[in-house]
């Protein structure tokens, strides 16, 4: 299958896969209750951290990050199932927007950064190590784990067209203006020297 309909099956198989919220289903699983309604109120891992539990954490840090790259492997030129590999960016970058807006939670999601790189590693691992190293760099150094999410989409785009993957250096820069768009109000609070570091009652 390929064409405008690969296309359009990919955006919306990517987004439903992207739109399953596992932070707000494991804490409720473990009897945590609703996570939307501690720490920053998002449904990632920073937020589920806030519960006290690592290993959930971890868990839904994990599943995050799968889900955005089953929706490259899975519909990417690797595995063949709608065809070439631009229909799995499509459903890789949908998988994204699922994740900030996922329709089951009246489009009120998480900022999107573990599914991001879940998305550049399906797409090209060099690109999602590279963004790894430079959100560990960032927040090991400077310790806002913010600045460190945007600092590692921003520069992933110049990783993948240095590494002549000019398709995946498009999706990657549509990735980070997405990330860059749900930081909006940390990057108010960089501004402000308000960003809670990484260790504070809230690192956004």
């Amino acid at each position: 299958m390929e064409g405008p309909l690969a296309l359009m099956i990919a955006a919306a198989g990517g987004y439903l896969l992207g739109s399953i919220p596992f932070g707000l289903l494991l804490t409720r699983l473990a009897g945590l209750g609703d996570i939307r309604a501690i720490g920053s109120g998002n449904i990632g891992a920073t937020n589920v951290l806030r519960t006290g539990n690592r290993w959930l954490a971890a868990l839904t840090l994990l599943l995050d990050i799968g889900k955005g790259w089953a929706a490259v492997a899975v519909v990417g030129r690797e595995w063949g199932f709608l065809g070439p590999l631009d229909a799995g960016l499509i459903a890789g970058m949908a998988a994204v927007v699922g994740h900030n807006f996922p329709v089951w939670l009246k489009f009120n999601g998480g900022k999107g950064v573990a599914t991001a790189l879940g998305v550049l590693f399906g797409a090209l691992a060099p690109v999602g190590a590279a963004a790894c190293a430079v959100w560990l760099l960032v927040a090991g150094t400077l310790r806002y784990s913010s600045l460190a999410s945007m600092a590692a989409l921003a520069t992933a785009p110049f990783v993948a067209y240095w590494l002549g993957a000019t398709p995946v250096a498009m999706a990657a820069a549509v990735l980070a203006l997405l990330v860059i768009a749900r930081h909006h109000a940390n990057i108010e609070r960089l501004f402000r020297g308000a960003e809670p570091k990484i260790g504070a009652r809230d690192d956004g």
